[in-house]
């Protein structure tokens, strides 16, 4: 555990909005990762949020790569769309399809990197026979749809169950976990085995001028 790298990815569901680009600078500066873009459509998950054109107006703002997770069904027809407005990596459930497998591929095949999503209710084998296509598997602690809520820490048995799986590959896959990540319940992710922490609101509370601290805090999590 001790010797993996813990990379932190702030999301900017938590951010204000009316400043999206001055948010994603600062986080920048403050030493994040990645920016973690969550993509809501009002019928997967219960809420609305951006899609390619916001993304593409943020994309000159960073080079931090864009870690997007896709809350929509169907997603394949706009898996191009993100690509070209600046995504890094694509995010989607097993749910929102009915190929997951031609979902990775289609991924791939826009020169990204591909992840799956798992709800708390989906179970950690649904991404046994697309692993090598998979370059993140993203574990919800939370039910998807809205920033704030609190850490289901029963989640940390299927993040455990997941790092055995990727070890056992022997490939880079990260493990990435996403719903009420705090400092105090980081540790508990980070011990399961998670080596990606998603954070909106513990990244931006207090202003600009915290997001450092609140990064580092994540960071040190163990």
């Amino acid at each position: 555990m001790a010797s993996r790298t813990i990379r932190i990815a702030p999301s900017i569901l938590s951010a204000d909005f009316a400043r999206l680009g001055e948010e994603v600078r600062a986080i920048d500066a403050a030493g994040a990762d990645l920016v973690h873009i969550d993509v809501m459509d009002g019928h997967f998950v219960p809420n609305l949020t951006i899609g390619p054109a916001v993304i593409k107006a943020l994309r000159p703002h960073t080079k931090k790569p864009f870690d997007v997770h896709l809350m929509i069904a169907p997603a394949d027809p706009y898996l191009a769309a993100f690509a070209e407005a600046g995504a890094d990596i694509l995010t989607v459930h097993p749910e929102a399809g009915p190929h997951l497998h031609r979902s990775l591929q289609t991924i791939r095949e826009l020169g990204l990197m591909a992840g799956v999503a798992l709800n708390p209710a989906t179970p950690a084998v649904m991404v046994e026979h697309v692993l090598d296509l998979v370059d993140l598997i993203l574990v919800m602690t939370v039910n998807p749809g809205f920033g704030g809520q609190s850490f289901i820490a029963a989640q940390c048995e299927k993040i455990a169950e997941l790092r055995e799986i990727i070890d056992a590959t022997g490939r880079e896959i990260a493990l990435e976990v996403d719903g009420g990540i705090t400092p105090e319940t980081a540790p508990q992710a980070v011990a399961a085995g998670a080596d990606v922490l998603v954070a909106g609101t513990a990244s931006f509370r207090g202003g600009p001028g915290r997001y450092g601290a609140n990064i580092a805090a994540l960071r040190s999590a163990r």
